[in-house]
């Protein structure tokens, strides 16, 4: 919901400028890291263990399916072993048996290897899956659940890199560099167990030789861990960027931003390509330097081996043996660099989302069991009270908008509030429909503190309908019933009757049926507002918030939409906030506000005949509409 009386705004810049400190917003908000939000020390480890640990049973089916397949490929160099010692010298006595049992054993390994690694492929696949299902969804159900004061801090683009290019990060590393660690650690133990036993001078030496690759594994961790951390900023600020254009595209046309845009799109773009230059560069470094490590042991090896052999100290096939558990054991380097490629690229991403999931609301609801229900309605009227009881409030930035507040709505009663812009209007709706917490004192309804109310009690008890009526993609009656989605179509079409929306909702191609496309840009403005106000009223509350409903419609939009609130209104506890002053002429009371308080309170016509600033405001407001201004 957005809100344009505080001039607070939906893309990070911070709260209520208009109504805090300017300098000290915009230090603020440099201290709230966009990129990484803070987070406990071992969040990013506890998450990924969260996440694993519903389902550690097929987790650990797929490490013993993986383990048995290595063990089947660790048997081919013994049988090659077995063949050049054994079997050879038996085939050339005539005896050609141990000959074709090597080979149907070297068969049937490769065989159960293939049969084996599918099997682990289809069991990672699905835990894979299931992984990243919950973590997509737990990104979702917490960016919902954040209060409005973080989402007018951290950009949409930035939760939408959280959701899609940080989780792709996790779901390479999920299914391809997982199996890679793990064939690598059990190819390394086990390999080295074996050219232990077959020589123990062999083994030794090959085992020495990872003392090198060791520290060039962790030299690589160390350098790389920051160009991936520096990647994952980069996209981000490129689908930030992305993002904005796209959804500002009208304000992008009207002041010919397109070359600027594209001028700032570029730039970021060349960051991103230079950051991923930087991590291509330090892989290609990790593999040749892995690949000289190993092909230098690997040949010292084979050369001191084949002397061995011409000494009769060491047997050919052993040595064949350990040549090919020696490029068994090296090989994998190279996909061990293309895991750690992916480790270091899913850590930076895990840790970006772990801050995000770190994040509490600071509007939380009360804790379960502590709920307070509101009393039953009276029965004359559907409203109920509201008491802001000794309220002051801060945005964030420290910067006080509402000093001391006390003020009593009557259930029933409509009242209009005016004032200049950053008067605190908007801030006193965003209490009342707690989007905010008063910093001191308590917001009541019919004597229950909201912080108090469970959310779906105070979602039932408060609605709001902004300035801009958002529509969601879908269709016309979808949008009407997201206050009360149990609603039939005949409570959906008797809303938007009541209202008098029906007759043009009919006359669109499908009627209700009709898909009004992204924020409803297939139907006008005032056509929007008029859906808006069907919402309110199907969704039946107890008080009704209208913050700047009317003020960017035309004369004939504003006059069937102030039709509809007279119907939306009817009973209710109705706040109105009002620049249009004929907005005023619903009210049953008019509350004048000026740097946070209420300076003037009386029914409209009394204020009218009166000299305090209402009445200067009112008369303005009648010779712009005399001489032809804007009403």
């Amino acid at each position: 919901m957005t809100t344009v009386d505080d001039k607070s705004t939906s893309t990070g810049t911070g709260a209520s400028t208009a109504d805090g400190d300017p300098a000290a917003t915009a230090a603020l908000d440099a201290a709230f890291d966009q990129d990484t939000l803070p987070a406990p020390p071992g969040a990013t480890g506890a998450l990924l263990r969260s996440l694993l640990a519903p389902r550690r049973a097929r987790v650990a089916v797929a490490a013993l399916l993986l383990l048995v397949q290595q063990a089947v490929i660790q048997a081919g160099p013994l049988l090659v072993a077995y063949a050049i010692d054994r079997a050879v010298p038996a085939f050339r006595a005539d005896d050609n048996g141990p000959l074709i049992a090597v080979g149907v054993a070297y068969l049937g390994c490769a065989a159960a290897a293939g049969a084996f690694q599918y099997a682990f492929i289809v069991a990672s696949a699905r835990v894979n899956q299931d992984v990243l299902l919950d973590l997509r969804g737990r990104i979702f159900r917490h960016a919902q659940a954040l209060s409005v004061d973080f989402h007018e801090r951290y950009t949409s683009g930035r939760l939408i890199s959280r959701a899609t290019t940080d989780v792709e990060s996790l779901r390479e590393l999920l299914n391809e560099g997982l199996q890679e660690l793990l064939t690598v650690i059990l190819s390394f133990v086990s390999i080295s167990l074996m050219l232990l036993w077959l020589d123990w001078g062999l083994g030794a030496v090959a085992v020495l030789s990872f003392v090198p690759l060791y520290l060039l594994i962790r030299l690589y961790q160390r350098r790389a861990g920051k160009v991936y951390r520096a990647r994952s900023t980069a996209i981000a600020a490129v689908i930030v960027k992305f993002t904005e254009t796209m959804n500002g595209i009208r304000p992008v046309r009207a002041f010919r931003r397109e070359r600027a845009n594209e001028d700032q799109f570029a730039a970021l773009n060349h960051r991103h390509e230079r950051v991923n230059g930087d991590a291509l560069l330090e892989m290609a470094r990790y593999v040749v330097g892995s690949r000289l490590v190993a092909n230098t042991a690997v040949a010292g090896i084979v050369l001191w081996g084949a002397y061995r052999v011409a000494q009769d100290t060491l047997a050919l096939g052993v040595l064949a043996a350990a040549v090919l558990y020696l490029r068994r054991l090296y090989d994998p380097i190279d996909r061990l660099g293309m895991f750690l490629n992916s480790a270091q690229s899913a850590a930076a991403s895990l840790e970006k989302i772990a801050g995000l999931l770190a994040q509490t609301p600071s509007v939380p609801e009360p804790a379960p069991g502590t709920e307070k229900p509101l009393p039953a309605l009276a029965s004359e009227h559907p409203g109920r009270t509201v008491e802001f009881d000794g309220v002051r409030f801060a945005y964030r930035t420290g910067g006080e908008v509402l000093p001391r507040f006390d003020l009593t709505l009557p259930a029933g009663q409509t009242v209009a509030v005016v004032g200049s812009t950053g008067a605190g209007k908007s801030t006193l709706a965003k209490l009342l429909a707690r989007f905010y917490d008063p910093t001191e004192g308590r917001v009541l309804l019919d004597g229950v503190d909201l912080r108090d109310l469970a959310n779906a009690e105070l979602r039932r008890g408060v609605v709001m309908v902004t300035q801009e009526a958002f529509l969601f993609s879908g269709t016309v009656a979808e949008n009407i019933a997201i206050g009360r989605p149990e609603a039939t179509r005949g409570d959906i079409e008797r809303a938007a009757k009541a209202i008098g929306a029906h007759d043009f909702i009919t006359s669109l191609p499908d009627g209700y049926d009709t898909d009004v496309r992204k924020r409803g840009g297939r139907i006008s403005a005032g056509q929007r507002q008029l859906v808006a106000f069907a919402r309110a009223l199907l969704a039946d509350p107890a008080v009704l918030i209208l913050d700047e409903a009317t003020s960017s419609l035309d004369i004939p939009g504003e006059r069937a939409v102030q039709r509809a609130m007279d119907t939306v209104l009817r009973g209710r506890t109705a706040v109105v906030i009002a620049h249009r002053l004929s907005t005023v002429e619903i009210a049953d009371r008019v509350l004048v506000m000026e740097h946070g308080r209420i300076v003037e309170d009386g029914a409209p016509a009394e204020l009218i005949a009166g000299t305090g600033p209402f009445a200067e405001l009112h008369r303005a407001w009648r010779d712009s509409v005399v001489g032809g201004g804007a009403s």
